[in-house]
């Protein structure tokens, strides 16, 4: 009897010792081990800014729609975080216009006197934008018409379909003398890209008013919403 005794108590002692042993197992599973430097790895790799987000962070990136800043933060680049053009430089999806999008004539207005007025239709089913002013070539001139920066618009001309944008052309420079006048009879117009580098598109090409008399400080307004403000200067 003594001997059932002892043997059903080995046996007890042994299964509340196996019990301990899956407890502790468990307990170890279940708990992270803690990193030399204090920080939890599992939470960093799940936290945003965590292990694998930080050079994103130091850039500025946002994650997202893309509105916001992209690569480096929108201060430093001077871009807009939206994608779309930064004041006074016009919206960006627009095309430029061209010769190819627009029709364009140079007549002779009353006022002021030694001016003409070069005035581009859009002939297009889109808008387009008329970026700073004409780039203007006489005849076989080598050297562009200068531009008269005081013309210069708050905002680039938007050109409707139908509508129209506008540039007075000085023949003359305010007593400046007649330095290399002569008769012109054909006016060579390209156009500006939005870089304003260059010239972008098909130029376009155009009999001048008979008589049309300029000289070497000939100069061109930039584009105008109408023909008034463009015949200011």
């Amino acid at each position: 009897m003594r001997s059932l005794r002892a043997r059903t108590t080995v046996a007890t002692v042994a299964a509340l010792a196996s019990l301990s042993l899956s407890a502790c197992e468990d307990l170890t599973k279940t708990t992270p081990t803690p990193r030399t430097d204090g920080t939890n790895a599992g939470a960093a790799a799940s936290q945003p800014g965590g292990a694998g987000d930080g050079d994103d962070q130091a850039h500025g990136t946002q994650h997202g729609d893309g509105k916001g800043a992209s690569g480096h933060r929108n201060g430093s680049s001077g871009k807009a975080g939206n994608g779309g053009a930064a004041a006074g430089t016009g919206d960006g999806s627009l095309a430029p216009c061209t010769g190819s999008n627009t029709t364009a004539v140079v007549s002779k207005p009353t006022r002021p006197i030694n001016h003409l007025l070069l005035k581009v239709t859009n002939k297009g089913s889109h808008a387009c934008q008329a970026y700073f002013a004409p780039l203007l070539r006489f005849d076989d001139e080598q050297a562009a018409t200068r531009t008269i920066e005081d013309s210069k618009p708050q905002a680039v001309v938007t050109v409707a379909p139908g509508g129209s944008a506008y540039a007075s052309i000085m023949l003359s420079g305010a007593g400046g003398g007649d330095t290399g006048g002569r008769t012109a009879k054909r006016l060579t117009v390209y156009f500006a890209p939005r870089s304003g580098s260059g010239s972008t598109g098909e130029p376009s090409r155009l009999t001048l008013p008979s008589g049309t008399h300029k000289d070497d400080n000939a100069a061109v307004t930039y584009w105008q919403t109408s023909a008034s403000d463009a015949l200011t200067y």
